[in-house]
């Protein structure tokens, strides 16, 4: 800025970056898009799965959108909005992440042909949101209900979730651990059914295949029993669980205890002794033969406890303790003084198992457990590890399925079936937001085109058979992969919960308005600079020599 021939007045910063109208949009918009390319070819089930490999060499085998974005770090500010997306999308429905990702691009790309005809960036958001109303009620419209009790739908549900995933070769018996282990914790509040996934503990454990997979009405704890004289195994156990330490107390402040002759230090030593033994007599007299402490247990206790036969563990976790208490209807004690047999908590069998190299604690056959575990198997980490990926997502979608009874079509169905609806919308808005809306009713289909072209079939073909038979009244019709046709995905069994559909329309029609609406980029003097208080050049640490800290025979 000049003025009147006087020096130019600087507002930013020196070194900062500023990029203001098209230009900043059009960056924004490339960005964004090759975040979505990234995760295209994992959509669907003969979607390919991803490497990532960290600074420190840690390997992350996946085709989970919002892991593979968590994984790889990203630098431009755009593109971390989209992120932000799957990571939401991930929240709160668990599935449908790399849809959500893929959508908010395709919006943006269609956005910037908008653009190019210079049609306003706020007419193209004011489109948008029109159209992801619309699409919401259609979706509404559209969704079926599923039935109070109906194991069979929900079963389905999550094998449409984990068809894309690595573990879709054993998907019957992992979709039937998924929804045994949901059903059981699900709890009815006032007519509605709640279900809160930490009551559901995954143990991993590396080794045996993924067959070997397993749900253990109970809990299983990481940890062995304390002493080896204690029973292994427990039938029709008492449990306790108390969040004490079975320990002599230590003073808080500083006192000195003297000793003048030996025989005091032998009281002294009964008298610690004794302490231990009333602890045990307590935990023996509620008539508990389990004891799950959260704390420590001295090993003097250790020796009373085996004695008495009471098979123990130390150092549980938190919520270990808490899903315990749940899954046996025991309750928390902080005080020995205050545990009577009516805070106990009933198990059929309590043993102690060795799996792989590790000794762990089984607490199963509960009556009721509002709580249960699942322990994954599988022959080498990374398998173990993307099963669990699976396995939470798998859970996520029957949580949402239980929690809201509707489910839609997948397989590109009910994008179809908004994107057909939004076309015979378009015109009765009019002016140019119509355009927005069409384009929108584009952007939507990409979907059911990144699961044909994934899949090595035509998409162009796909696309034309699916809006025939669309057009024809099959309202069902959609992509099925793995024969290669469009066919009716309700009686193909690919369904998936309405709140997926929805959160994926909403979270990326949210976001791309968002990065549209920018038209100016103020990036202030940073990305490689030194960080704040270091010498540019940042050689060593803070203000030192780059040669770091000097020889070490300066200190």
């Amino acid at each position: 800025m000049m003025a009147g021939g006087q020096q130019p007045i600087i507002v930013l910063k020196e070194g900062t970056k500023r990029e203001k109208g098209k230009g900043a949009q059009s960056n924004n918009i490339m960005a964004a898009r090759a975040i979505s390319d990234a995760v295209k070819s994992t959509l669907g089930p003969k979607g390919m799965d991803k490497m990532l490999v960290d600074s420190m060499g840690d390997v992350v085998v996946t085709n989970d959108g919002a892991t593979i974005l968590k994984e790889i770090d990203v630098e431009h500010p755009a593109a971390k909005m989209i992120v932000e997306v799957a990571k939401s999308q991930d929240e709160e429905c668990g599935d449908g992440t790399t849809s959500a990702v893929i959508l908010t691009g395709e919006l943006l790309k269609y956005a910037g042909e908008l653009l190019e005809q210079n049609i306003h960036p706020t007419v193209i958001c004011g489109g948008y949101k029109l159209a992801a109303g619309k699409a919401v009620d259609i979706l509404n419209k559209m969704a079926i209900t599923i039935k109070a009790g109906d194991k069979k739908t929900l079963k389905d549900i999550a094998m449409t979730s984990m068809a894309s995933k690595g573990a879709s070769g054993e998907k019957e018996l992992l979709a039937d651990v998924v929804v045994d282990g949901v059903t059981k914790i699900a709890e009815k509040i006032n007519d509605k059914t709640y279900v809160d996934l930490d009551n559901v503990q995954i143990q991993k454990k590396q080794g045996g295949g993924i067959a070997n997979t397993e749900i253990i009405k109970g809990i299983i704890l990481d940890k062995e029993r304390v002493h080896e004289g204690m029973p292994k195994h427990i039938k029709n156990a008492k449990i306790a669980l108390v969040n004490a330490a079975l320990e002599v107390k230590k003073t808080e402040v500083d006192a000195r205890i003297q000793i003048q002759d030996p025989t005091q230090l032998q009281a002294f030593l009964d008298e610690e002794e004794g302490m231990l033994r009333k602890m045990v007599e307590k935990i023996k007299k509620s008539g508990a033969n389990v004891l799950i402490c959260q704390k420590g247990i001295d090993d003097i206790a250790q020796h009373f406890l085996a004695k008495d036969g009471i098979y123990s563990v130390r150092r549980a976790k938190k919520s270990d303790m808490e899903k315990l208490a749940k899954a046996t209807g025991a309750k928390i004690v902080a005080n020995l003084d205050g545990l009577t047999s009516k805070d106990l908590g009933y198990a059929g069998n309590v043993e102690e198992k060795k799996i792989g190299d590790d000794k762990m604690t089984f607490v199963t056959d509960c009556k009721n457990p509002k709580a249960v575990s699942i322990m994954i198997r599988g022959t080498t980490e990374h398998v173990v590890d993307e099963l669990e990926r699976g396995l939470h997502d798998a859970l996520s979608v029957v949580k949402v399925a239980l929690e809201d009874g509707k489910m839609t079509p997948g397989g590109g169905a009910a994008a179809i079936a908004v994107a057909m609806a939004l076309r015979d919308y378009a015109p009765s808005v009019g002016g140019r937001e119509q355009m927005a809306i069409e384009a929108f009713a584009n952007a939507i289909e990409v979907v059911p085109k990144t699961l044909s072209e994934n899949a090595g079939l035509d998409p162009i073909d796909m696309m034309l058979e699916i809006r025939r038979a669309h057009k024809t009244g099959k309202k069902y019709a959609g992509i099925n992969v793995l024969g290669g046709k469009v066919d009716d995905m309700v009686k193909n069994k690919v369904v998936e919960p309405l709140r997926v559909s929805l959160q994926e329309i909403e979270a990326s029609s949210e976001a791309a308005t968002m990065i549209l609406r920018i038209d100016d980029v103020i990036a202030s003097k940073g990305g490689g600079g030194a960080p704040p208080g270091m010498p540019p050049g940042g050689g060593g640490m803070g203000g030192m020599p780059p040669g770091g800290m000097g020889g070490m025979d300066d200190y």
